[in-house]
């Protein structure tokens, strides 16, 4: 079955069902959100957070970014994956824009790239367009910009601040994405949004007026038990589940139950023979 492609995800702009997005950062992650029937698998910059340890996205770089989406197409072969361009990797100027851009496309084989910003960036995203690159938009909170805006908080909550991010969506829109992330705004703006740009928007903590929804595979799934974003909903709490099965299997092997003789390898006779004549 051939890949979603971003003109396919267009198309879809308005349609009844919604489009599923995911983040995954392996191979056995991105496997599984096939399998289950995501349509967009995001290799978000929050590998940096979720898979890195690190404190924000902030000091991810692109060879890192490039691994971890060669190791997500390779665990699928349906989903439409999309490259997160770090921090730093577009924001210097067109050039190191571009050269990045292709390296996430024919190093990171992913089938398009993500950007955080709105009207400042629409120009690099035309330009990124117009040599063969698809684009998703990123607006509202910009994780990248957790130092400018005093961290991770809602964007648009006022009018004014409200009428920036329309200003955003409607300059990206007519730089030509396929489609927009908008992160934590109210519900209504995001609405709002949705109805007056011709192109999908993909919501986190934004409501559900949104073409789409995309969460953070870790988050959804409950693998940190200390961290629970308001966003996200918990769909499973593997923290616990996992942390059970590893002490389980940390007793069997202290006393000596693991591994059994249905996990070890048996010598022929002519081998015990051969051991015990050396003994």
């Amino acid at each position: 079955m051939p890949r979603l492609t971003a003109p396919e995800i267009k198309a879809r702009k308005g349609d009844a069902k919604r489009i599923v997005s995911l983040t995954a950062y392996d191979a056995p992650g991105a496997r599984l959100a096939e399998q289950a029937g995501v349509d967009i698998i995001l290799v978000g910059d929050s590998v940096a957070m979720v898979v890195l340890g690190q404190p924000n996205t902030l000091e991810v770089t692109m060879d890192e970014m490039i691994h971890h989406c060669r190791a997500v197409v390779r665990g699928t072969e349906r989903a439409h994956v999309v490259l997160d361009m770090p921090f730093m990797s577009y924001q210097t100027g067109e050039d190191d824009a571009v050269r990045n851009a292709g390296r996430a496309i024919k190093e990171g084989r992913a089938q398009s790239i993500k950007i955080e910003g709105g009207s400042s960036v629409a120009p690099l995203a035309a330009r990124l367009i117009d040599i063969g690159v698809p684009v998703m938009g990123h607006i509202g909170l910009r994780p990248q910009a957790v130092n400018q805006l005093g961290g991770f908080r809602a964007q648009g909550t006022d009018a004014q601040a409200a009428d920036i991010v329309i200003a955003d969506a409607v300059a990206l829109a007519g730089a030509g994405v396929y489609a927009m992330v908008l992160e934590k705004i109210p519900a209504e703006l995001a609405t709002y949004i949705t109805a007056h740009v011709s192109v999908p928007t993909i919501g986190i903590g934004s409501g559900p007026d949104c073409d789409g929804q995309v969460l953070v595979m870790h988050d959804m799934l409950g693998m940190d038990d200390g961290f629970h974003p308001r966003h996200s909903k918990r769909y499973a709490e593997l923290a616990g589940v996992i942390r059970s099965a590893v002490a389980s299997y940390a007793d069997d092997v202290r006393e000596r139950r693991f591994p059994a003789a249905e996990q070890s390898v048996a010598a022929s006779a002519e081998l015990r023979d051969h051991l015990r004549a050396r003994s």
